[in-house]
């Protein structure tokens, strides 16, 4: 049976990286792929890493072949990939461990020809969140183009590694990579890609963390001559692209929107600065888990991984909301209807503390989600949800639905509804001693 998903990793001299980024993709939640690790005439144990995963994992494909460019590596992957979908990364990066799951929902769920996503960019020991477009959604392709109009040469548009592509649309159409180029070559595929899509989809959740330390073309010990002429050929397939996707009424309107792409394309690809907003210590940008807690037995143990399992589900949609676990939680508890008397119990019962309560409240009342009045004459908190918040409760139930999914995972139905009536007979006994 043929995977839902290629994944695509062409390595060249990766030794040093090379684990980071193959576990990362072999532990994914998402596990209906196979890995294409294509080995580029490498000369030093990348090759050996490769075939080591390969012995352990039936998932991972390895082609060793002789050394002819990324391009050429890539377009040899289309060739032998299988998937419904195709992924990509780069040796030295790496992605979160719900990375293709959330592209392969976000494509299933919308059926769109593409996803795009926010990534990660980690310079040294910090690490920044970086996007493009704002709000979550399906965009028509003339959306899309429009939207790129404004930082064409953004890292977000231009690379392969943040999107998920459709297979037959790259067959069908018999794209490939440019081999003849060695700068902008993933985004000069993106274009060709994108003139054959008409549903795009933007995720508003890092999935991908970028390493910066790929060189310009000057250290790539390009001359100047070919790069203006390598850069001019670019603009040329850029407006081109323009011309068929705009109307000509649109595109006479926007042309030199359109032309600001020689401009920022002068920073040859280092349009991310040094230092971002928002810059973290690389391992505090997600939820933090204790290994030895999550090992061990215990009471105090089980309830720690419960809750870090539902802040675990929670993330992605706190980040697309721009929204804190905290707030997440607080929402959580209000939607179920849980009669709280004051702040206090509603701390108690969500787990949060009593001044971020205080904190979420305000937060998610000047966001219009949620008003939280006190009954009149009584020490009860209502909560008045806004058609704001509808998404977001929305998503919250099926947050609760993939959480017990993935605490059933492996269990027979017998067993499911064995557990189903031994956890109501164990929730009664605990009913009665509190």
């Amino acid at each position: 049976m043929k995977p839902m998903v290629s994944i695509i990793v062409p390595i060249y001299n990766a030794s040093k990286t090379l684990a980071r980024c193959v576990d990362s993709i072999l532990n994914q939640e998402y596990t209906d792929f196979e890995l294409l690790l294509m080995d580029d005439g490498s000369k030093d144990e990348s090759p050996i890493i490769c075939d080591e995963y390969a012995a352990k994992d039936t998932r991972v494909r390895v082609i060793h072949k002789e050394n002819s460019g990324v391009s050429a590596t890539r377009n040899m992957a289309l060739d032998l990939a299988e998937g419904k979908y195709l992924q990509f990364l780069d040796s030295d990066d790496w992605i979160t461990p719900n990375a293709t799951k959330l592209l392969v929902e976000a494509a299933e769920q919308h059926d769109c020809d593409m996803v795009i996503a926010d990534f990660y960019r980690v310079v040294g020991e910090r690490v920044s969140h970086k996007g493009a477009i704002e709000g979550e959604g399906v965009l028509s392709r003339e959306a899309f183009a429009e939207e790129m109009m404004e930082n064409p040469a953004d890292f977000y548009y231009g690379v392969l590694w943040n999107k998920l592509f459709r297979r037959d649309i790259i067959e069908k159409n018999k794209l490939r990579m440019d081999e003849k180029l060695s700068w902008c070559e993933d985004f000069l595929f993106n274009l060709e890609y994108i003139r054959y899509c008409e549903k795009l989809f933007v995720l508003q959740v890092p999935i991908y963390y970028y390493v910066r330390t790929k060189g310009s073309l000057a250290s790539q010990g390009m001359s100047i001559t070919k790069t203006v002429k390598m850069k001019l050929m670019l603009f040329e397939y850029y407006t081109d692209f323009y011309k068929q996707v705009l109307t000509e009424e649109e595109y006479q309107k926007k042309r030199l929107q359109v032309y600001r792409f020689l401009v920022d394309s002068a920073s040859d690809g280092t349009v991310l600065p040094t230092v971002m907003p928002g810059t973290k210590k690389l391992g505090e940008e997600r939820i933090q888990t204790s290994q030895a807690a999550i090992d061990a037995d215990g009471v105090l143990m089980d309830a720690y991984r419960d809750r870090k399992l539902l802040d675990y589900y929670m993330e992605p949609a706190a980040i697309r909301y721009e929204l804190s676990i905290n707030e997440m939680r607080i929402l959580l508890c209000l939607c179920a209807n849980v009669a709280c008397k004051d702040r206090r119990e509603l701390a108690e019962i969500s787990g949060v503390s009593y001044s971020n309560v205080t904190i979420a409240l305000q937060h998610l009342a000047q966001r219009g989600f949620v008003r939280v009045t006190k009954k009149r004459g009584k020490e009860v908190l209502t909560a008045k949800f806004y058609p704001e918040a509808k998404p977001i409760l929305e998503e919250l139930k099926l947050i609760q639905t993939e959480l017990k999914t993935a605490k059933l995972a492996g269990l027979s139905e017998e067993e499911v509804q064995q557990y189903l009536h031994l956890s109501e007979k164990i929730k009664q006994n605990m009913q009665k001693i509190l």
